[in-house]
């Protein structure tokens, strides 16, 4: 019996389109694509998820590989964008309805950067949130058991009782091997409402 449900976040609760949030703050086009090319980087962010690197190391490395006219905009984009992510329409309603109606617990589970969790208590869906656990604060990243191991302890919670939902199917079949379930988020939210009625009606 399914008692939780865990969301990922980014492409799940909310849009995170790097182009979109540099340009707004950046109006000129062809600016707009260069930062975006350089400060969302996989290899930063991927980076700043596991606190394997400060912000003030990636605004460095992002010197040499941007014009210096962009420097201070390039930092102000990344300072800015945890308030430039939509949330997917209808996914709060879903969080509701899961608590609600349902009576399970939810939970956050999200490779995402110190500087984000910062400001999450900033981010409305997220304090829809029974509990949430971020990559660069216990260090440890998806899809590595290790972080849903973590995560069950933490969150006081079995494997085979929880329901993780996450776009990605590489963290998925981390979860799996885990012992939680899984589902992949194709961006489709009345098609997840759909599965989430069903198991538990």
């Amino acid at each position: 019996m399914i008692k939780n449900v865990i969301f990922d976040f980014g492409q799940v609760l909310v849009h995170f389109n790097p182009l979109y949030i540099t340009q707004q703050t950046v109006k000129n086009q062809d600016d707009a694509m260069e930062i975006t090319r350089v400060l969302f980087d996989r290899k930063y962010f991927d980076a700043l998820d596991g606190d394997m690197v400060t912000e003030e190391e990636v605004f460095e490395d992002c010197k040499t590989r941007l014009p210096e006219r962009l420097w201070e905009t390039a930092k102000k984009v990344y300072y800015s964008w945890p308030y430039n992510i939509p949330e997917i329409e209808g996914m709060s309603a879903l969080i509701q309805k899961i608590k609600g109606k349902y009576g399970k617990s939810v939970f956050l589970l999200s490779n995402i950067s110190k500087y984000f969790v910062s400001c999450a208590h900033e981010v409305p869906i997220l304090r829809l949130i029974d509990k949430c656990i971020f990559s660069s604060l216990c260090k440890m990243v998806k899809p590595n058991k290790e972080i849903f191991e973590y995560l069950c302890n933490e969150c006081n919670i079995l494997p085979n009782e929880t329901l993780f939902i996450d776009d990605s199917q590489k963290n998925i079949d981390g979860a799996i091997k885990c012992g939680l379930n899984g589902y992949v988020f194709d961006g489709d939210v009345q098609k997840l409402e759909r599965y989430i009625d069903e198991l538990f009606q």
